[in-house]
C-alpha cells in the first residue's frame, strides 16, 4: 500500500494499522503479506506536491517522481501485481469485484492524497480505479484499508467456516441482496421474542423465512438493489415472498415499525 506520510514513525504506525486490519487468521497462515510504502520519504527536500496546472483552483498534486518511485519499490516485492488507485472517480467497490480481486497473486494500492493523482501517470501506470461510495475522504488509506479487508476475508480458510463468506450480502444466491435478521440467545429480550419459525426446527420454513425477509429489507431500504435482482430475474417462490412481504408490511399502521416477524 502506497500511502502519504510524513515521518518513517507515522509509516510505521500506518503499517501496525494495516496489519490489524487483515484478519488474523490470514497472517497466520501467511496468506497475505501486507508492507506500506511512505511517498514523502522517497522524495527529496519538500517536493512530494504540487500546485495544479489549473486556473481557478487552488489545490494540490501529488508529483509523478515520488509516485513513480515508490511504484518501483513496490513492484520490485509483488512482481505482477495489479495497481489500483483508490479514488473517488473510480468503479465503485462491489462483492463482485472483491472476489475477483481476491483471485489477484499480488495488489498494489495506491492511496492518493491532496486533489490526486497527475492523470498522466494514473494513465501510465495505474491499472485500475475503485471507489467505496460517493464521497469525499481526506485520502485513500481508509478506503484501501476497506477493500483489504474486503479481500483477504474471500480467501480460503481465513473465515471459520468456508461457506460463511458465501452466505454473505451480495454473494452467491444473496447477490443484489441484503442479509436476513439474525437472533441469538436469550429467546426473549426486552420484550422482543426470537420470531417462533426460527424456533420450529423446519429447515424449510426457516429456509423460506430468511428469504423472504432478505428481499423484504431490500425493498424496504435499498430498492436499486432489488431493481438489479429483478433485472436479473427473480423466482417463482421470491415473487411470491416479497409480495407475502409487502402485503404484510402494508397492512400494518404506517407508525407501527414492523417487526420482521
Amino acid at each position: 500500500v502506497l500511502v502519504h506520510s510524513r515521518r518513517e514513525g507515522q509509516r510505521r504506525r500506518a503499517t501496525e494499522q494495516l496489519q490489524k486490519q487483515v484478519p488474523v487468521q490470514a497472517l497466520v497462515q501467511a496468506q497475505v503479506r501486507a508492507r506500506v510504502w511512505a511517498l514523502p520519504l522517497l522524495r527529496k527536500g519538500r517536493q512530494a506536491r504540487s500546485q495544479v496546472a489549473a486556473p481557478r483552483k487552488r489545490s494540490l498534486l501529488q508529483l509523478e517522481a515520488p509516485l513513480e518511485k515508490a511504484l518501483g519499490h513496490a513492484r520490485q516485492r509483488a512482481a505482477g501485481g495489479k495497481v489500483i488507485c483508490l479514488s473517488p472517480q473510480g468503479r465503485p467497490l462491489t462483492q463482485a469485484k472483491a472476489e475477483a480481486l481476491a483471485a489477484e497473486p499480488e495488489l498494489i494500492l495506491l492511496a492518493g492524497r491532496y486533489e490526486g493523482v497527475d492523470e498522466r501517470l494514473l494513465e501510465a501506470s495505474v491499472d485500475e480505479q475503485i471507489s467505496i461510495g460517493d464521497y469525499v475522504l481526506s485520502g485513500g488509506e481508509l478506503p484501501a484499508l476497506v477493500l483489504i479487508d474486503a479481500v483477504t476475508r474471500l480467501l480460503p480458510g481465513v473465515l471459520g467456516h468456508q461457506d460463511s463468506a458465501a452466505q454473505d450480502s451480495f454473494s452467491g444466491d444473496m447477490e443484489n441482496l441484503l442479509d436476513c435478521p439474525h437472533y441469538t440467545r436469550p429467546e426473549l429480550y426486552q420484550g422482543r421474542s426470537v420470531p417462533e419459525v426460527l424456533l420450529s426446527g423446519d429447515h424449510e420454513r426457516i429456509r423460506r423465512w430468511r428469504l423472504k425477509q432478505a428481499l423484504g429489507r431490500t425493498w424496504r431500504w435499498r430498492p436499486e438493489l432489488l431493481e438489479a435482482r429483478r433485472e436479473r430475474g427473480l423466482s417463482k417462490e421470491e415473487s411470491e415472498l416479497l409480495d407475502e412481504y409487502i402485503r404484510e408490511f402494508e397492512a400494518r399502521d404506517d407508525g407501527q415499525q414492523y417487526s420482521d416477524q
